[in-house]
């Protein structure tokens, strides 16, 4: 959580919108945390969405014109989202996922382990490590919960970094950052 996952989605789809690209973008009706019919990131980007059930549903719901297919959330769709995105792209769709590879226990959150064996191209973003800055590799939950699903936001999940991410540990304390134990790492993003 907290990586840019969404607002990497949005921000390729808005391309394709200003391209005139033919797309559309779908996500779990069961994220209801910022808007029905829309994908919001942390940051407040937008973009419509379809919201649907299943992964059948989703597949039902793409129109013939479409070119390009946005998918938020894969995480919490069912382990057919698999076969409905290889079955897309064999037609020649474009299929863009964004989705949490593993759960907050750190096991594989399927299905996005699955559909990452299937993608010709695989994007991981880290977020920041909300204790000590490093990259936040993890999703740590912070609240009391046995559920593998507990929709929330900041209140919920922190990023963590394998030194920090603790899973038996769902309440912890606030540390103070300490700058100089992060790791000075340079990344150049050109056009």
């Amino acid at each position: 959580m907290f990586s840019g996952k969404s607002e990497e989605l949005i921000r390729r789809i808005t391309r394709y919108e200003l391209a005139r690209v033919p797309n559309q973008v779908f996500k779990p009706a069961l994220d209801v945390r910022y808007a029905v019919g829309e994908v919001v990131s942390h940051s407040r980007l937008t973009t419509p969405a379809i919201p649907v059930a299943t992964s059948d549903d989703l597949l039902k719901a793409v129109e013939d014109r479409t070119v390009v297919i946005g998918i938020d959330e894969g995480q919490f769709f069912d382990d057919g989202l698999t076969d409905v995105v290889v079955l897309l792209a064999d037609a020649g769709k474009q299929v863009i996922v964004a989705g949490l590879d593993t759960d907050y226990l750190g096991r594989p959150f399927e299905p996005i382990p699955s559909l990452m064996l299937k993608a010709e191209y695989i994007t991981k973003s880290l977020a920041v490590c909300h204790r000590c800055g490093g990259p936040g590799l993890h999703t740590q939950r912070v609240v009391e919960s046995d559920e593998l699903v507990v929709l929330g936001a900041t209140g919920a999940y922190e990023a963590r970094c394998r030194r920090c991410y603790d899973p038996q540990e769902p309440q912890q304390e606030t540390l103070a950052i300490d700058l100089a134990e992060i790791e000075a790492n340079v990344d150049v993003l050109s056009t």
